[in-house]
């Protein structure tokens, strides 16, 4: 999995991702889940989790529990490397995380989310996935 952009973002995969961040930012969680291409692969703190259905991607984004702004985004191989601020958002609980920073490398193509993956904050440190239920 990429850590670090290598370039810029495609212009093309920084209007999905936006686009999906406004959705779920305004609390449009059915509207974010229309975002990820049926299937796709999610992670985030968990194990690989593979979205084959709509209730599988709405899921997924209600389990994002804050809203977020993108700060930065840059390309790495076919992933856009993003940097995240979390920001509340409608019917979520962000609690103490908002203000703090995360980071996700997410591959889209067709104008869909195909992987999403929860990265380090840092890129030098590595991430462990918890034990527990998948979505």
């Amino acid at each position: 999995m990429p850590q670090r952009a290598a370039g810029p973002a495609d212009p093309s995969s920084a209007r999905v991702i936006r686009a999906w961040l406004r959705a779920l930012d305004s609390g449009d969680i059915g509207g974010a889940a229309d975002f990820f291409a049926q299937p796709s692969r999610f992670q985030n703190g968990t194990p690989v989790i593979v979205l084959r259905n709509r209730t599988d991607r709405v899921d997924a984004n209600l389990a994002l529990t804050c809203g977020a702004r993108a700060v930065q985004l840059g390309r790495s191989g076919a992933f856009t490397i993003v940097t995240f601020v979390l920001v509340d958002r409608p019917g979520g609980e962000c609690g103490s995380g908002v203000g703090q920073s995360a980071r996700g490398a997410i591959r889209v193509t067709g104008g869909k989310i195909r992987e999403w993956y929860r990265l380090p904050d840092l890129p030098a440190q590595q991430q462990t996935a918890p034990a527990g239920p998948a979505l």
